[in-house]
Protein backbone atom coordinates (compact mmCIF):
# COMPACT_ATOMS: atom_id res chain seq x y z
CA UNK A 1 0.00 0.00 0.00
CA UNK A 2 1.66 3.18 -1.11
CA UNK A 3 2.39 5.10 2.00
CA UNK A 4 1.54 9.24 2.30
CA UNK A 5 4.30 11.51 3.72
CA UNK A 6 3.94 14.57 5.07
CA UNK A 7 5.74 17.98 3.76
CA UNK A 8 7.86 17.65 7.33
CA UNK A 9 8.87 14.17 6.93
CA UNK A 10 9.78 14.66 3.20
CA UNK A 11 12.11 17.88 4.55
CA UNK A 12 13.35 15.64 6.98
CA UNK A 13 14.66 12.70 4.66
CA UNK A 14 15.81 15.67 2.05
CA UNK A 15 17.88 16.48 4.89
CA UNK A 16 19.25 13.37 6.09
CA UNK A 17 20.32 12.29 2.37
CA UNK A 18 22.14 15.61 2.02
CA UNK A 19 24.01 14.90 5.22
CA UNK A 20 24.42 11.54 3.60
CA UNK A 21 26.34 13.26 0.73
CA UNK A 22 28.36 15.47 2.97
CA UNK A 23 29.64 12.96 5.18
CA UNK A 24 30.25 10.97 1.41
CA UNK A 25 32.76 13.45 0.50
CA UNK A 26 34.26 14.25 4.02
CA UNK A 27 32.85 17.41 4.79
CA UNK A 28 30.97 18.40 7.91
CA UNK A 29 28.78 21.14 7.72
CA UNK A 30 26.48 23.20 10.06
CA UNK A 31 23.11 25.18 9.74
CA UNK A 32 23.88 28.81 8.96
CA UNK A 33 21.14 31.43 10.18
CA UNK A 34 20.03 31.91 6.45
CA UNK A 35 18.43 28.33 6.33
CA UNK A 36 19.81 25.02 5.37
CA UNK A 37 22.61 26.01 2.31
CA UNK A 38 22.80 23.25 -0.75
CA UNK A 39 26.50 22.86 -1.19
CA UNK A 40 26.34 20.13 -4.07
CA UNK A 41 27.44 22.75 -6.46
CA UNK A 42 30.62 23.14 -4.57
CA UNK A 43 31.39 19.50 -3.92
CA UNK A 44 30.71 18.92 -7.66
CA UNK A 45 33.66 21.45 -8.24
CA UNK A 46 36.10 19.42 -5.92
CA UNK A 47 35.14 16.41 -8.03
CA UNK A 48 35.82 18.27 -11.06
CA UNK A 49 39.08 18.99 -10.08
CA UNK A 50 40.47 16.62 -8.10
CA UNK A 51 43.66 16.26 -10.20
CA UNK A 52 44.14 20.16 -9.96
CA UNK A 53 43.74 20.00 -6.26
CA UNK A 54 45.43 17.24 -4.90
CA UNK A 55 44.96 14.70 -2.24
CA UNK A 56 46.49 16.57 0.63
CA UNK A 57 43.74 19.97 1.37
CA UNK A 58 41.53 21.22 3.61
CA UNK A 59 38.85 23.75 2.98
CA UNK A 60 36.81 26.02 5.24
CA UNK A 61 33.84 28.40 4.64
CA UNK A 62 32.58 30.78 7.49
CA UNK A 63 29.95 32.87 7.54
CA UNK A 64 29.42 35.39 10.29
CA UNK A 65 31.78 33.78 12.02
CA UNK A 66 30.46 30.20 12.01
CA UNK A 67 31.76 27.72 9.71
CA UNK A 68 29.66 26.34 7.66
CA UNK A 69 31.31 24.33 5.39
CA UNK A 70 34.69 22.03 5.71
CA UNK A 71 36.69 19.75 3.79
CA UNK A 72 39.45 17.80 3.76
CA UNK A 73 41.34 15.06 1.88
CA UNK A 74 43.72 12.00 3.46
CA UNK A 75 46.05 13.16 6.09
CA UNK A 76 45.23 16.70 6.14
CA UNK A 77 42.42 18.93 7.95
CA UNK A 78 41.70 22.55 8.62
CA UNK A 79 44.07 22.60 11.80
CA UNK A 80 46.66 21.07 10.27
CA UNK A 81 50.09 23.25 10.08
CA UNK A 82 51.44 23.58 6.22
CA UNK A 83 53.42 26.02 3.96
CA UNK A 84 51.60 29.05 2.53
CA UNK A 85 54.14 31.05 0.32
CA UNK A 86 53.02 33.81 -1.10
CA UNK A 87 50.07 34.12 1.17
CA UNK A 88 52.82 35.18 3.60
CA UNK A 89 53.04 38.66 1.75
CA UNK A 90 49.22 39.10 2.59
CA UNK A 91 50.02 39.26 6.21
CA UNK A 92 53.40 40.73 5.96
CA UNK A 93 51.62 44.02 4.24
CA UNK A 94 49.35 43.55 7.22
CA UNK A 95 52.38 44.11 9.51
CA UNK A 96 53.77 47.36 7.82
CA UNK A 97 50.16 48.97 8.01
CA UNK A 98 49.74 48.53 11.61
CA UNK A 99 53.39 50.69 11.24
CA UNK A 100 51.44 53.17 9.45
CA UNK A 101 48.14 53.14 11.91
CA UNK A 102 50.50 54.48 14.51
CA UNK A 103 52.27 57.26 12.26
CA UNK A 104 55.76 55.33 12.17
CA UNK A 105 56.10 55.68 8.76
CA UNK A 106 54.29 56.65 5.63
CA UNK A 107 53.23 55.07 2.58
CA UNK A 108 54.42 57.95 0.48
CA UNK A 109 57.96 57.55 2.45
CA UNK A 110 60.91 57.23 0.18
CA UNK A 111 62.48 53.50 0.45
CA UNK A 112 65.86 55.60 0.76
CA UNK A 113 64.58 57.39 4.13
CA UNK A 114 65.42 54.11 6.02
CA UNK A 115 67.72 52.37 3.55
CA UNK A 116 70.61 55.40 2.00
CA UNK A 117 71.93 52.72 -0.10
CA UNK A 118 68.90 52.70 -2.52
CA UNK A 119 69.79 56.38 -2.80
CA UNK A 120 73.10 55.55 -3.49
CA UNK A 121 72.35 53.11 -6.39
CA UNK A 122 70.23 54.87 -8.31
CA UNK A 123 67.22 53.68 -6.95
CA UNK A 124 66.13 56.90 -4.56
CA UNK A 125 62.64 57.34 -5.90
CA UNK A 126 61.20 54.50 -4.96
CA UNK A 127 58.21 54.42 -1.86
CA UNK A 128 56.53 52.33 0.26
CA UNK A 129 53.51 52.04 -1.41
CA UNK A 130 54.93 51.35 -4.37
CA UNK A 131 56.82 48.27 -2.54
CA UNK A 132 53.45 46.56 -0.86
CA UNK A 133 52.02 47.11 -4.83
CA UNK A 134 55.21 45.47 -6.54
CA UNK A 135 55.74 48.80 -8.30
CA UNK A 136 59.65 49.68 -7.82
CA UNK A 137 60.46 48.74 -10.56
CA UNK A 138 63.63 46.58 -10.25
CA UNK A 139 64.74 43.55 -11.53
CA UNK A 140 64.03 39.88 -10.68
CA UNK A 141 64.83 36.73 -12.08
CA UNK A 142 61.44 35.40 -14.07
CA UNK A 143 62.35 32.00 -13.24
CA UNK A 144 60.17 30.50 -10.48
CA UNK A 145 62.47 28.94 -8.70
CA UNK A 146 64.77 31.79 -8.53
CA UNK A 147 61.82 34.39 -7.61
CA UNK A 148 61.63 32.62 -3.93
CA UNK A 149 65.50 32.11 -3.19
CA UNK A 150 65.38 30.37 0.23
CA UNK A 151 69.09 29.92 0.60
CA UNK A 152 71.16 32.96 -0.95
CA UNK A 153 70.84 35.01 1.28
CA UNK A 154 72.29 34.92 5.37
CA UNK A 155 69.31 37.82 6.77
CA UNK A 156 66.52 39.73 5.61
CA UNK A 157 69.13 43.14 5.78
CA UNK A 158 71.36 41.03 3.00
CA UNK A 159 68.89 40.67 0.72
CA UNK A 160 67.45 43.94 0.71
CA UNK A 161 71.07 45.84 0.62
CA UNK A 162 71.33 43.20 -2.78
CA UNK A 163 68.43 44.12 -4.19
CA UNK A 164 69.56 47.97 -4.15
CA UNK A 165 73.60 47.26 -5.10
CA UNK A 166 73.34 43.81 -7.58
CA UNK A 167 69.24 44.43 -9.52
CA UNK A 168 68.69 46.83 -12.28
CA UNK A 169 65.85 49.16 -12.72
CA UNK A 170 63.58 48.08 -15.65
CA UNK A 171 60.68 50.28 -14.95
CA UNK A 172 60.51 54.03 -13.71
CA UNK A 173 59.11 53.16 -9.50
CA UNK A 174 55.41 53.73 -10.02
CA UNK A 175 54.93 52.90 -13.72
CA UNK A 176 54.72 49.31 -13.57
CA UNK A 177 53.11 45.63 -11.56
CA UNK A 178 56.00 43.05 -11.56
CA UNK A 179 55.31 40.52 -9.22
CA UNK A 180 57.87 39.35 -6.76
CA UNK A 181 59.14 39.74 -3.44
CA UNK A 182 61.10 42.25 -3.50
CA UNK A 183 59.36 45.16 -2.33
CA UNK A 184 57.25 43.18 0.49
CA UNK A 185 61.12 42.14 1.59
CA UNK A 186 62.29 46.14 1.61
CA UNK A 187 59.25 47.12 3.46
CA UNK A 188 59.35 44.67 6.11
CA UNK A 189 63.22 45.39 6.63
CA UNK A 190 61.97 49.13 7.14
CA UNK A 191 59.67 47.48 9.59
CA UNK A 192 62.90 46.21 11.52
CA UNK A 193 64.47 49.13 10.79
CA UNK A 194 61.53 51.61 12.62
CA UNK A 195 61.23 49.72 15.54
CA UNK A 196 64.46 47.99 16.13
CA UNK A 197 62.67 44.55 16.34
CA UNK A 198 63.34 41.57 14.12
CA UNK A 199 60.61 40.81 11.57
CA UNK A 200 59.55 37.35 13.12
CA UNK A 201 59.03 39.03 16.53
CA UNK A 202 57.01 41.98 14.96
CA UNK A 203 54.85 39.52 13.07
CA UNK A 204 54.42 37.44 16.18
CA UNK A 205 53.32 40.21 18.29
CA UNK A 206 50.91 42.41 15.61
CA UNK A 207 49.62 40.04 13.31
CA UNK A 208 49.99 36.49 14.28
CA UNK A 209 49.22 36.86 18.37
CA UNK A 210 46.49 39.15 18.55
CA UNK A 211 44.72 36.84 16.03
CA UNK A 212 45.51 33.92 17.83
CA UNK A 213 47.04 31.90 14.98
CA UNK A 214 49.43 30.21 17.71
CA UNK A 215 50.47 27.98 15.17
CA UNK A 216 51.29 30.21 12.67
CA UNK A 217 55.10 31.08 12.10
CA UNK A 218 57.66 32.54 9.55
CA UNK A 219 60.67 30.05 10.40
CA UNK A 220 59.67 26.55 10.61
CA UNK A 221 61.80 25.09 8.61
CA UNK A 222 63.26 27.57 6.27
CA UNK A 223 64.88 30.83 6.99
CA UNK A 224 62.52 33.75 7.98
CA UNK A 225 61.90 35.65 4.78
CA UNK A 226 58.55 37.89 4.72
CA UNK A 227 57.31 37.18 0.73
CA UNK A 228 57.18 33.34 1.62
CA UNK A 229 58.38 31.29 4.42
CA UNK A 230 54.74 31.44 6.74
CA UNK A 231 53.80 28.25 7.88
CA UNK A 232 50.18 28.20 8.83
CA UNK A 233 46.77 26.43 8.66
CA UNK A 234 43.27 27.40 7.39
CA UNK A 235 41.78 27.90 10.11
CA UNK A 236 44.21 30.38 11.32
CA UNK A 237 44.36 31.90 7.95
CA UNK A 238 41.05 32.15 8.21
CA UNK A 239 41.16 34.29 11.45
CA UNK A 240 43.64 36.57 9.13
CA UNK A 241 40.76 36.90 6.86
CA UNK A 242 38.00 37.61 9.30
CA UNK A 243 39.67 40.33 10.71
CA UNK A 244 39.70 42.07 7.09
CA UNK A 245 35.99 41.48 6.42
CA UNK A 246 35.46 43.59 9.54
CA UNK A 247 37.54 46.01 9.08
CA UNK A 248 40.62 45.40 10.95
CA UNK A 249 38.65 43.79 14.32
CA UNK A 250 39.36 40.72 15.88
CA UNK A 251 37.35 39.15 18.58
CA UNK A 252 37.16 42.92 19.86
CA UNK A 253 40.23 43.99 19.31
CA UNK A 254 41.27 46.70 16.80
CA UNK A 255 43.99 45.08 14.73
CA UNK A 256 44.29 47.47 12.13
CA UNK A 257 42.28 50.91 10.98
CA UNK A 258 39.36 50.94 8.88
CA UNK A 259 41.47 53.54 6.99
CA UNK A 260 44.24 50.98 6.68
CA UNK A 261 41.73 48.73 5.37
CA UNK A 262 40.68 50.86 2.42
CA UNK A 263 43.89 51.64 1.51
CA UNK A 264 44.75 48.57 1.23
CA UNK A 265 41.33 47.62 -0.85
CA UNK A 266 42.24 50.57 -3.60
CA UNK A 267 43.40 49.72 -6.67
CA UNK A 268 46.94 51.04 -6.40
CA UNK A 269 47.93 51.26 -10.44
CA UNK A 270 46.04 51.23 -13.61
CA UNK A 271 45.40 48.18 -15.39
CA UNK A 272 47.74 48.95 -18.11
CA UNK A 273 50.87 48.55 -15.54
CA UNK A 274 50.22 44.48 -15.33
CA UNK A 275 53.60 43.35 -17.24
CA UNK A 276 54.38 40.70 -14.71
CA UNK A 277 51.08 38.47 -13.12
CA UNK A 278 51.05 34.93 -11.87
CA UNK A 279 48.94 33.06 -14.16
CA UNK A 280 45.94 31.95 -12.02
CA UNK A 281 45.24 36.14 -11.17
CA UNK A 282 45.40 36.89 -14.74
CA UNK A 283 42.76 39.47 -15.13
CA UNK A 284 42.62 40.76 -11.77
CA UNK A 285 44.60 43.72 -10.41
CA UNK A 286 46.48 44.75 -7.08
CA UNK A 287 46.00 46.98 -3.97
CA UNK A 288 48.69 46.79 -1.26
CA UNK A 289 49.01 43.05 -0.42
CA UNK A 290 46.01 41.94 -1.91
CA UNK A 291 44.58 40.93 -5.03
CA UNK A 292 41.84 42.74 -5.87
CA UNK A 293 38.82 40.19 -7.63
CA UNK A 294 36.19 42.14 -7.76
CA UNK A 295 34.27 45.90 -7.33
CA UNK A 296 31.26 46.79 -7.30
CA UNK A 297 29.00 49.80 -9.57
CA UNK A 298 30.79 52.25 -7.45
CA UNK A 299 34.15 51.04 -8.46
CA UNK A 300 34.75 49.82 -4.11
CA UNK A 301 36.72 46.91 -3.98
CA UNK A 302 34.31 43.84 -2.59
CA UNK A 303 36.62 40.68 -3.00
CA UNK A 304 40.10 40.73 -2.17
CA UNK A 305 41.93 37.62 -2.36
CA UNK A 306 45.61 35.60 -2.84
CA UNK A 307 46.84 32.17 -4.45
CA UNK A 308 50.08 30.62 -4.28
CA UNK A 309 51.92 27.98 -6.33
CA UNK A 310 50.72 25.04 -4.16
CA UNK A 311 47.62 25.80 -5.40
CA UNK A 312 45.86 27.12 -2.56
CA UNK A 313 43.49 30.31 -2.51
CA UNK A 314 41.90 32.19 0.01
CA UNK A 315 39.77 35.39 -0.40
CA UNK A 316 36.77 37.42 1.94
CA UNK A 317 34.12 38.58 -0.27
CA UNK A 318 32.82 41.75 1.66
CA UNK A 319 29.43 41.81 -0.37
CA UNK A 320 28.33 38.66 0.86
CA UNK A 321 29.83 38.23 4.38
CA UNK A 322 31.67 35.16 3.91
CA UNK A 323 35.79 34.05 4.23
CA UNK A 324 36.81 31.14 2.48
CA UNK A 325 40.26 29.33 2.36
CA UNK A 326 41.88 26.43 0.72
CA UNK A 327 45.27 25.40 1.44
CA UNK A 328 46.91 22.45 -0.80
CA UNK A 329 50.11 20.92 0.05
CA UNK A 330 50.74 20.04 -3.52
CA UNK A 331 53.19 22.53 -5.37
CA UNK A 332 51.04 22.98 -8.92
CA UNK A 333 52.84 23.39 -12.23
CA UNK A 334 50.20 24.53 -14.26
CA UNK A 335 47.72 27.61 -14.38
CA UNK A 336 44.63 27.18 -11.65
CA UNK A 337 42.67 29.51 -13.11
CA UNK A 338 39.99 27.67 -14.06
CA UNK A 339 39.84 25.99 -10.73
CA UNK A 340 39.03 29.55 -9.18
CA UNK A 341 36.76 30.61 -11.40
CA UNK A 342 34.81 27.46 -11.53
CA UNK A 343 35.14 27.17 -7.44
CA UNK A 344 33.94 31.34 -6.65
CA UNK A 345 30.93 30.34 -9.31
CA UNK A 346 29.56 27.29 -7.46
CA UNK A 347 29.81 29.95 -4.30
CA UNK A 348 27.86 32.54 -5.95
CA UNK A 349 25.68 29.82 -6.60
CA UNK A 350 25.37 28.57 -2.91
CA UNK A 351 26.11 31.99 -1.14
CA UNK A 352 22.83 34.04 -0.24
CA UNK A 353 22.73 37.67 -1.84
CA UNK A 354 22.26 40.60 1.08
CA UNK A 355 21.92 43.62 -1.16
CA UNK A 356 25.65 44.70 -2.28
CA UNK A 357 25.82 47.20 -5.26
CA UNK A 358 26.64 45.43 -7.93
CA UNK A 359 25.53 41.97 -6.95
Amino acid sequence: MKKNFSSSQLKAARLHLLILTFVAFGVVSSISSYGQIDFTPLTHEFNNHKSEIGTHFACLLQKNGKTIFRKGADDFDIADVTAVGSLSQWLTAALVMTLVDQEKLSLDDKVSRYLPIYETYGKKFITIRQCLSHQTGIEYPKSVGKLFEKAKYGSLEEEVNAFASKHEILYNPGTAFNYNNIGIDIAARIAEIVTQKSFDVLITERILKPLGMRNTSFSAKDKVNPSFSAYSSANEMNNFLSMLLNKGVYNGKKILTEKSIAEMETLQMDKSFMKNTPSPMLGFTYGLGEWILSKDIDDKSTILGYSNMYGSWMFFDRCKGYTFVLLSKTPQAESKKLMYDDLKKALDEIMPVEGCNGY
